[in-house]
């Protein structure tokens, strides 16, 4: 069994008081389980300023997560705030990974990376947090994992800041952030999570689908035959296609015609080539369509999920979220609505912690032999333990 607890600090400048709120808020006079792991989520100022260094080192388990640009527990909310999701157990162990660089060969170095700390038998879960980085593509995260443990649920994110050029979007792992690796946590033992999928209503998807007849990993080249500038003109996004991100409201609905859900995918710019440059891979022979968020669509979808989560949290001791940074994007000036919202509706009725990703990994579907794991955008994910 685990048990899940949750802390805050928007304490920047002092690193002590920082500190002192986080353990003062997690009871460590209490003491810990014998196994315990925790998962942050935090501005990227908490690592300059030391904080993330100091928590680190006051605390008796590992700490890995991610840079987010907003995040929640039920404490409170906001950009500028340092929170962290522990889990500990006495019969759920917890193995901490961190790869070397993802710079090259990414696929190869995540595999020798979970071989050398996997055990003999399958984790449960596998929870990733991985770096944004425009080279690499998180769908093939998502699959690497898949293959070497051997369809072992994973989820996680990905980094996400709020710079212009995603200067800061690090993986933490205990006191350090790193550009480009990824961290995991093995879980082993007898449990039982459950995963939880927001994207786009079904009304709000276009009829029209087309084939992907050409492309390279996230690259999109070619949709039906003719150039995917061709696939905008007819759909009016011409002018839209042109400018970076401009399109973050408008993912595509990949089917993978395997029988597994649709997933979401962002757009995020054209080529010189006018190749459209996706967030996740658009592998050839997959159906898409378009279609048009909302932030009425946003908190529509989301309180549907957890309506359903909260149905179902008998027994089960935390709840961790994820939700794509354009999710927020979306909803303008309230960024920070659907958190509002998740707030609202759980309350204090299960621990949680709840960030912003700059893309989501998260299962489709799960039996008892494997799981189908995928890598989203423009998602809302949550992973009920």
């Amino acid at each position: 069994m685990i048990k899940t607890m949750t802390a805050q600090t928007a304490e920047l400048d002092d690193v002590q008081k920082a500190v002192e709120e986080i353990k003062s808020q997690l009871g460590t006079d209490k003491g810990f389980q014998k196994n315990t792991i925790g998962v942050v989520a935090c501005h990227y100022e908490f690592v300059h300023s030391g904080v993330l260094e100091g928590v680190s080192e006051a605390l008796p388990f590992d700490i890995v997560g991610t840079i987010s640009s907003g995040q929640s527990v039920a404490a409170g909310y906001g950009p500028l705030h340092f929170t962290l999701f522990v889990l500990t157990s006495d019969d759920v162990d917890f193995v901490k990974v961190l790869t070397p660089s993802l710079m090259s060969e990414p696929g190869k170095v995540i595999t020798e990376a979970y071989k050398a700390a996997a055990r003999s038998e399958k984790p449960a879960l596998i929870f990733t947090f991985a770096p944004f980085m425009l080279q690499n593509s998180g769908d093939e995260y998502a699959n690497v994992l898949s293959d070497v443990s051997g369809g072992v649920p994973c989820f996680g994110t990905l980094a996400i800041d709020d710079t212009l050029d995603f200067s800061n979007c690090f993986t933490i792992a205990d006191g350090e952030h790193h550009r480009d690796r990824m961290a995991m946590i093995l879980v082993y033992g007898d449990i039982q999570p459950k995963f939880y999928i927001a994207s786009i209503s079904e009304d709000r998807i276009l009829e029209k689908s087309a084939v992907v007849t050409k492309s390279e990993g996230h690259i999109l080249m070619e949709v039906n035959g003719r150039p995917v500038t061709d696939f905008f003109e007819d759909l009016g996004l011409t002018k839209a296609s042109e400018s970076q991100y401009a399109m973050s409201n408008i993912p595509f609905m990949l089917d993978y015609n395997d029988g597994s859900p649709k997933v979401s995918k962002i757009f995020v710019n054209l080529t010189p080539e006018k190749y459209a440059v996706c967030a996740g891979a658009m592998p050839e022979g997959s159906t898409l369509q378009v279609a048009f968020s909302s932030k009425e669509d946003v908190l529509l979808t989301t309180g549907e999920v957890i309506k359903v989560l909260l149905n179902e949290i008998n027994n089960k001791s935390g709840l961790l979220i994820y939700s794509c940074i354009a999710r927020g994007m979306t909803s303008g000036s309230e960024q920070f609505r659907e958190i509002e919202l998740v707030r609202e509706k759980l309350g204090t009725s299960i621990p949680f912690m709840m960030a912003f990703s700059g893309g989501e990994i998260c299962p489709t579907q799960v039996s008892d032999d494997k799981a189908v794991n995928r890598f989203h955008n423009n998602a809302f994910i949550a992973c009920l333990l």
